[in-house]
């Protein structure tokens, strides 16, 4: 049976697909599980053009990941416009779990979306108001360069928070 992914006759391995349907897998070779977890090389994808038609819909899912991972690529670009999926199916393969450096002052990982409450009361500057300690921020933004800092709204206006002063509710 060939690869899933790369559709090569090579010793195949079960890959779970992540984000939705529990169990969900697809068999894949040792080079296409290499590079899906690592440093994809363009060349070795090109059979995705194929593979992205598949009836199995957790094949869908990975080709359509691994097109969004090649997006600087021109063909990639050209056959992520042309994938059609379905509502659920498209959702679930951009159901990929985001890894952040961002921690609250307790060290637990901040994720974009979530609630945090502040810790310390916090003069914010050009706004001639202070942000009390207890204020909950809610639907945080991540600031992807500097793991140091979020962004909220609090009274209205819209900060960038130090980590070190919150925590995740």
């Amino acid at each position: 049976m060939p690869c899933a992914l790369c559709s090569a006759d090579a010793p195949l391995t079960p890959y779970a697909v992540t984000g939705g349907p529990e169990g969900a897998s697809v068999e894949i070779c040792g080079t296409c599980e290499a590079q899906v977890n690592g440093t994809p090389e363009p060349d070795h994808w090109r059979a995705l053009a194929s593979t992205m038609w598949s009836e199995d819909t957790a094949t869908q899912v990975m080709a359509a990941r691994m097109l969004a991972r090649l997006s600087d690529q021109d063909w990639a670009r050209d056959l992520a416009d042309q994938l059609w999926l379905d509502d659920d199916t498209r959702a679930w393969a951009e159901n990929v779990p985001q890894t952040s450096d961002h921690k609250d002052s307790n060290g637990v990982p901040l994720a974009q979306g979530d609630t945090v409450v502040l810790i310390k009361d916090l003069v914010v500057k050009g706004a001639n108001f202070t942000a009390k300690r207890g204020t909950a921020v809610h639907r945080i933004s991540l600031v992807h360069d500097n793991p140091a800092h979020i962004e909220g709204r609090v009274e209205g206006q819209r900060i960038v928070i130090l980590t070190e002063f919150v925590k995740k509710r």
